[in-house]
C-alpha cells in the first residue's frame, strides 16, 4: 500500500521529501498522497480502536455474566435446599414448604426452617443436612439454621373440634400397663416442646388423670354453654374425676360411657389445640370400641404396653381393634421396659426387654421407644407434679422420655402427611 502511493525508492513521496519535487502538478501530487496517506492511518487506527472497544465490551459482558452466574441467590440456595429431605416425612424441605426465609449476607448464609412440630427429633440432623447442602455452593463461607415450628393439622378433623388439629387416642390390650401414666408424660413431653395440647380423661372407669396431674378435687367452670377445662402444668384437663368423688365407683353401661366421652368432646371449649391426647379405657371389649368409634376424625392411635410375651398378646390385639375400625396406629410404647438402680446405676430387666419393638417390626409398625421402670417417676406422678420426671430424674430417664414425646410427635406429622397425599376420587 505504502508502494502504491510512492513510498518508495523512486517515488514522488520520497522525491518530496529530499527536495527533488520539479513541478507544480507534482506537489499537487505529494500534497495529495500525504493527505490520503494521513486519512489511511487515521481510519486504520479508527478501526483498530473499534476493534478494540468491541474486544473489550464483548469480555466485559462475558465477565458480568459468569459474575451473575456465579452470585449467590436466594432462588441458587432454595434450589440447593431441594436436595434435602425431612428424615421421617421423606421430602425435600422445599417442597414440604418447610423453608420459610433465605438470607444471604456476603459469604454467610441464613436459613429458616419451619418444622411440623416442635418436638422434631431429628432438628440436628436437618441442620447438617442444610450446612452440607449450601456449603457446596461457590462463595459459601458459613451456613446458620434456625428453626420455628407449626404443627400441621389432620385434614379429617372433625367440626365439633374445630380448634384442635390431632386427636390422638392412647390405648392398651390390658390394664396394668401404665397407659394413664404414658398419656401424661406424653402430654407433657409435647406441652415442653411448646405445643399446646390437652389431655382427655377417657378412662371413665378409672379416671386417674386429675390425680396425676395434681387436680384433683377441682372443678370445670362453665362459659356459655360449654364447659372450660382445668389446666395444669399448662396442659388443659378434662376428666369425670372432676364430677365424682375419689371413692365412688362408676358402675356404667357402655352407652353411657360413651355419651360422657362424646359430651367431653363436643361440650368442653378446648379452643386452640397442636395435640389433644386422649387417654382410653384398657381392653378391646365394647367400650373401648365404642369410645374409639365416638372420636370422629382421630390421627391415630398409639397402643402401650410391657415387654413380656402376656401383655404383647393383648397388645395385638388392641392394634388389631384400631386397624379394624380405619384409625391409623402411630406406634408402640414398651413401658416398665427396664430398671436402672439409683444407687449403683446397674440396669435389669425385670419384665424382659426389647418384646413391643420386635412386635412393631412384625407388624411393621412404628417403634416410638422404650419407658424404663422407675421410682421417680411413680413419686412424681402420685404427687401431682408428673412435669418433674423431665426435670428432676435421672438423666437416663429423662433422656428416654423425651425420645418418646418426639416420636409420637414425628409421627403425628408423618401420619397427616400421609393423608394430605391420599387420593381422592370425585364423581360427578
Amino acid at each position: 500500500m505504502l508502494s502504491w502511493i510512492g513510498v518508495h525508492d523512486n517515488g514522488p513521496f520520497r522525491q518530496a521529501a529530499h527536495g527533488r519535487a520539479t513541478s507544480v502538478l507534482e506537489k499537487r501530487r505529494i500534497t495529495h498522497y500525504i493527505l490520503f496517506a494521513a486519512l489511511y492511518v487515521l481510519v486504520g487506527r479508527t478501526r483498530k480502536s473499534a476493534k478494540c472497544r468491541k474486544t473489550q465490551i464483548e469480555t466485559h459482558l462475558i465477565e458480568n455474566e459468569w459474575e451473575t452466574l456465579m452470585t449467590l441467590t436466594n432462588d441458587l440456595v432454595t434450589e440447593r435446599l431441594r436436595t434435602v429431605n425431612d428424615p421421617e416425612l421423606h421430602r425435600d424441605i422445599v417442597s414440604l414448604n418447610m423453608v420459610k426465609e433465605v438470607v444471604i449476607d456476603g459469604g454467610a448464609v441464613r436459613v429458616h426452617v419451619e418444622l411440623t412440630t416442635p418436638a422434631c427429633p431429628l432438628k440436628d440432623q436437618i441442620t447438617a443436612d442444610v450446612q452440607k447442602a449450601v456449603m457446596s455452593l461457590d462463595g459459601v463461607e458459613k451456613v446458620e439454621v434456625e428453626f420455628s415450628a407449626k404443627v400441621r393439622g389432620n385434614s379429617g378433623a372433625p367440626d365439633t373440634l374445630p380448634g384442635v388439629k390431632n386427636v390422638v387416642a392412647i390405648g392398651a390390650g390390658k390394664g396394668g400397663v401404665g397407659k394413664s401414666t404414658a398419656a401424661v408424660l406424653v402430654a407433657l413431653g409435647l406441652r415442653r416442646s411448646g405445643a399446646t395440647v390437652g389431655i382427655l380423661d377417657g378412662d371413665v372407669y378409672g379416671p386417674s388423670i386429675p390425680t396425676m396431674l395434681g387436680v384433683e378435687g377441682q372443678k370445670p367452670t362453665v362459659r356459655g354453654e360449654k364447659m372450660v377445662p382445668v389446666e395444669a402444668a399448662g396442659i388443659k384437663v378434662m376428666s369425670i374425676g372432676f364430677m365424682v368423688s375419689r371413692d365412688q365407683p362408676l358402675i356404667w353401661r357402655g352407652p353411657m360411657a360413651h355419651g360422657v366421652v362424646k359430651q367431653f368432646l363436643e361440650q368442653v371449649d378446648w379452643g386452640e389445640l397442636d395435640y389433644l391426647i386422649v387417654d382410653l379405657p384398657p381392653g378391646t371389649g365394647d367400650v373401648p370400641l365404642t369410645l374409639a368409634q365416638s372420636i370422629p376424625g382421630m390421627t391415630g392411635a398409639i397402643v402401650i404396653c410391657t415387654p413380656q410375651d402376656v401383655a404383647l398378646i393383648d397388645a395385638r390385639r388392641a392394634v388389631m381393634m384400631y386397624q379394624q375400625l380405619n384409625v391409623p396406629i402411630l406406634g408402640i410404647i414398651e413401658n416398665m421396659s427396664y430398671y436402672i438402680c439409683p444407687s449403683c446405676g446397674h440396669r435389669d430387666e425385670i419384665f424382659d426387654h426389647g418384646g413391643a419393638k420386635r412386635a412393631a417390626g412384625e407388624m411393621e409398625l412404628p417403634f416410638l421407644g422404650a419407658i424404663p421402670l422407675n421410682a421417680r417417676i411413680r413419686q412424681f406422678a402420685d404427687s401431682g407434679v408428673p412435669e418433674k420426671t423431665f426435670t428432676d430424674a435421672d438423666a437416663r430417664v429423662i433422656e428416654a422420655v423425651e425420645a418418646v414425646a418426639s416420636a409420637a410427635a414425628g409421627q403425628i406429622s408423618v401420619q397427616n402427611m400421609k393423608q394430605v397425599e391420599r387420593p381422592t376420587l370425585s364423581i360427578e
